[in-house]
């Protein structure tokens, strides 16, 4: 860091702000200077494969150092970025299983981003863990703040002989690697205008000239210009006038002054209560100009109500990390789907070795899991992200030996977490509410005889055996062509006994559902005839999953683990769909939307007319009624910045972007609308193109934006997208962050395995007057304007 520092001073600190503030503010902190100094630690792979390497985080705090012994050392390096969390303690499988439960407070396990192993670590002491978890939370706690620090590290990578100038031929390498493409008459023309002394090297202010003319934001000036009365900088006042003019908010000259304090970097225009273009500009960067709506980032939705009146964030096959048939079964799985707000998991219980049930995918060649180990997952990581209920749906095969087990783990595993009893003290008429059951584990499956059972002592078990689930018994026709539909299985009371709010039924008809079926009674539905009822019986499916709870699953014939379109079951008011957490895919985006809102709880309240008994809504029979709130929404899409490049092992690969906005929701509103492509950039796209899209039934409705590398010869890659409800955004400029496949922030244009990473995003504009929609630094902005047609 020291020789890189007259380069940076000379870059100006102001433009550095928000890289070197990491070594400032820890430049005296103890765990930052344990990381830098590294240090040995036991490497865990398995029993027999324990070895000591060494460890550091490299002095620009954003890279980790690895020792390797291979022949052919590969990368050495990985970024913080890549890391998902740290947990300290043998929170992993791979701990679990192949350390000694004594070693636990030497233990600790670094968890990446994607289907990168996790790296399980042991330390020296229980202090020396304590270290390595305490710094490398603070960098990565601070590294999600970042915005552009990574520009002034591809400028250094550029810098081949580190003497703090740059030469043309940098110049042109560096270009390449903030995805731009130039020709070499531009790349000379702005050498030269940067080149004041005429020295033949960029050095001191000529470099922060450079880096100003390349970070100059046209459409951010016409911007400011418009509501800056002096064009320099904008009074309170002036915000204030933008505030309700152009972003359509109840702002107070109070809430201007609250940006400036927040947001202005400079002092002086702070003092006089006055925001620069650089204020200005991180305002609309930051979570103030999110295009969420910040009321709906917390929890705002009545959580009162009974369960069947929200939609679940559920799972399927949640065991699984890659395809059903041969695919590799973890308990890490489990936190992953806990840890991305799934309230609903699946375990597909077996009969194991030595008298301890299983978790695998039956008839299949994926690897097995033993049963305790996942609920004691369970129990360790289900109220991390979410105090709101969590549903065990159980797919039990086991013989009634191991079904006993099965309820004494989760008992004795799960304490007074697990629902064993019906709240209150009278048999309940009705589900009760996410609220009451904060904190509570429920169970989903078979149960042998009635709830009231509970209350009146009755220990008479309806039938010894039960039919298996719909999708349990599905599993089996499809690979023992003998067995018959429903196969029977023998149910162990202490298991049908932990089953209270979720019993397994199998569905008929809507007729014996109404009339036969107890409101804690729910079935599970292939997605094949979800649909076909869906198209079929609209209205119908609609009433029922106002009573019942519902389960969705997708169809075993889809091994490799891809996912069905949740809307359409969504939009009948179906609960629990569960999808494929371990599959990055279009559906998954949208499942993400979906639980976006509502403090990320898992839990979204279903709209007014998917609640109400008098309601006549019909999503593929659309009619007038409380749902029918004609919108029309004008998005303009006019540019892009630091896109990430897909081909980052290949310097020479630059993007070629366009924008995609699609809507999903009822079928008439669905629609998709692209830009042309840019050749050739992917620093600083520029489209101007407008688009319009008319949207009916607002509450149902997604908005995604997908940002795609255009190739002519085959299929675009992805470069990143984001989706949210439509009554989720915000009028006026917004930036929407840019996700990868997996649903993470992008790390932009990173180029080399130590270059320092930024997060990419998109950023909005939504206006009920004006329609301006732009990309902007690490964001795209977009300037969107919905009005209600009556």
């Amino acid at each position: 860091v020291n020789g890189h520092e007259n380069k940076e001073n000379a870059l100006n600190k102001k433009l550095c702000s928000n890289f070197w503030p990491l070594l400032c503010i820890y430049k005296d902190d103890a765990d930052l200077k344990f990381l830098l100094e590294g240090g040995a630690l036991q490497k865990v792979r398995s029993n027999s494969w324990q070895k000591s390497r060494f460890y550091k985080l490299l002095e620009d705090c954003m890279t980790m150092w690895q020792e390797s012994h291979k022949a052919f050392k590969g990368d050495q390096t990985f970024s913080i970025e890549d890391i998902e969390s740290v947990r300290q303690g043998r929170q992993s499988e791979g701990l679990q299983k192949f350390t000694d439960p004594d070693m636990e407070e030497r233990c600790f396990s670094i968890i990446f981003k994607g289907h990168r192993k996790n790296l399980d670590l042991m330390a020296k002491s229980p202090e020396e863990a304590s270290k390595w978890v305490a710094g490398l939370g603070k960098v990565l706690s601070y590294v999600s703040k970042l915005n552009r620090h990574w520009i002034l590290s591809c400028m250094r990578k550029a810098d081949k002989n580190k003497d703090n100038k740059m030469t043309l031929k940098e110049l042109k390498h560096f270009m390449r690697q903030i995805n731009i493409e130039v020709d070499d008459a531009y790349a000379e023309l702005l050498f030269r205008r940067c080149d004041t002394s005429n020295s033949g090297t960029l050095e001191g202010d000529e470099i922060k000239i450079f880096y100003q003319m390349l970070t100059s934001r046209e459409e951010i000036d016409v911007i400011y210009g418009k509501f800056s009365k002096n064009a320099r900088e904008m009074s309170a006042g002036d915000l204030l006038n933008f505030l309700k003019t152009e972003q359509i908010e109840h702002a107070t000259l109070e809430d201007a002054l609250n940006l400036i304090e927040k947001y202005e970097p400079d002092e002086i225009a702070k003092s006089n209560k006055h925001m620069t273009k650089d204020g200005f500009l991180m305002y609309l960067q930051q979570e103030d100009g999110l295009i969420l709506n910040p009321a709906y980032k917390k929890i705002y939705q009545d959580m009162t109500q009974p369960l069947n009146h929200y939609f679940i964030n559920s799972s399927h096959n949640t065991y699984l990390m890659e395809d059903q048939l041969k695919g590799p079964s973890s308990t890490e799985a489990y936190v992953r789907a806990l840890m991305k707000n799934c309230r609903c998991v699946e375990l597909d219980c077996w009969d194991g070795a030595n008298g301890e049930p299983v978790v695998y995918h039956g008839y299949t060649l994926t690897s097995k899991i033993l049963f305790k180990d996942v609920i004691k997952a369970i129990k360790e990581y289900a109220f991390k992200v979410s105090e709101y209920p969590v549903i065990l749906s159980l797919e039990n095969h086991c013989t009634v030996d191991q079904q006993k087990i099965m309820a004494n783990h989760l008992t004795k595993i799960l304490g007074s977490a697990l629902l064993v009893h019906p709240l209150g003290d009278q048999m309940p008429t009705a589900l009760p509410s996410p609220e009451d059951l904060k904190g509570r584990v429920l169970i989903k499956g078979k149960r042998l005889n009635k709830l009231d059972a509970v209350f009146n002592n009755n220990n008479t078990i309806d039938e010894e055996s039960v039919s298996e689930e719909d999708e349990a018994a599905e599993c089996g026709d499809n690979n023992q062509q003998n067995q018959q539909k429903k196969t029977k299985i023998k149910l162990a009371k202490e298991l049908s006994d932990l089953v209270i709010y979720c019993k397994s039924v199998h569905f008929s008809s809507f007729e014996n559902s109404r009339t036969k079926q107890a409101f804690y009674e729910m079935a599970s539905f292939k997605e094949t005839k979800a649909f076909h009822l869906a198209e079929n019986s609209g209205a119908e499916c609609i009433h029922h999953n106002m009573e019942k709870l519902s389960r969705i699953y997708p169809a075993g014939s889809r091994t490799d683990s891809s996912n069905y379109n949740p809307v359409p079951m969504w939009n009948v008011g179906s609960q629990i769909v569960a999808l494929n957490f371990q599959t990055p895919c279009k559906e998954m985006d949208l499942n993400q939307a979906m639980f976006l809102p509502n403090g990320q709880c898992g839990y979204i309240l279903k709209p007014q007319f998917l609640r109400d008994p008098s309601s006549g809504f019909n999503p593929f029979k659309l009619t007038k009624g409380p749902w029918y709130k004609k919108k029309t929404l004008h998005l303009m899409v006019i540019s892009a910045q630091q896109l990430p490049k897909i081909n980052k092992n290949k310097e020479s690969s630059i993007v070629d972007p366009l924008v995609k906005v699609d809507i999903f929701g009822v079928s008439e509103d669905c629609a998709s609308k692209k830009t042309h492509h840019i050749e050739n950039n992917g620093f600083n796209p520029m489209w101007n193109v407008s688009f319009e899209f008319t949207v009916r039934v607002p509450e149902l409705a997604f908005v995604r934006f997908v940002v795609d590398d255009y190739d002519k010869g085959s299929q675009n890659d992805r470069i990143g997208q984001y989706t949210i409800p439509f009554t989720s955004m915000q009028n006026g400029y917004r930036h929407v962050p840019l996700l990868t496949k997996r649903g993470d922030l992008i790390p932009s244009t990173g180029l080399v395995s130590d270059a320092v990473l930024q997060k990419s995003a998109l950023i909005l504009k939504c206006m009920c007057r004006r329609i301006l929609t732009f990309f902007c630094l690490f964001l795209i902005m977009v300037h969107i304007f919905f009005y209600l047609l009556e």
